[in-house]
């Protein structure tokens, strides 16, 4: 069952990352040029953040990426000792690639929605219910790691040998 939950968690990012910008942008003939290698590295980079940090809420949370299915365990290791959201942050990054691959305004502003969207959603539902599960460790985690840009050094909760 368990294994199931994690392939219906991957319907998100696919829809976000594919279904979405192929809506968008089915007409688009893609050029070589800048762009594309920018565009191509940065979706690299964000892609390679995405498999780092679902791999820590699979291995280390006992969770899937999916609402539905959270982790049992907080996950402050790797890029979450940087920043809260890496996952998402990893998503926005490979946006931006598709967005410079392409130089499309549209998934720009699709870019932009879904950014504005996650961070609403975890103003008012993710993290609150995070410092509801994890209480003192999440309100302490929340406090010194920002949401969306990365500190310069990892941060170590207190729970950690010094």
């Amino acid at each position: 069952m368990n294994l199931i939950r994690q392939i219906i968690s991957f319907i998100l990012p696919v829809t976000v990352l594919i279904i979405i910008p192929l809506t968008i942008e089915s007409n688009r003939i893609i050029r070589f040029g800048w762009n594309l290698i920018l565009g191509a590295i940065l979706m690299l980079a964000g892609l390679t953040t995405m498999g780092l940090t679902i791999s820590s809420f699979i291995r280390i949370g006992k969770g899937t990426l999916a609402p539905w299915s959270p982790t049992k365990k907080i996950v402050i290791v790797g890029l979450y000792r940087y920043v809260r959201n890496p996952m998402i942050l990893g998503v926005l990054i490979v946006l931006v690639g598709e967005t410079t691959c392409i130089w499309s305004i549209a998934l720009l502003t699709w870019t932009l929605i879904f950014f504005i969207t996650n961070t609403i959603y975890f103003i008012t539902y993710e993290e609150p219910g995070l410092e509801e599960r994890f209480g003192c460790e999440y309100l302490n985690y929340k406090k010194h790691v920002p949401r969306w840009v990365p500190r310069f050094t990892p941060f170590k909760s207190s729970t950690e040998e010094k």
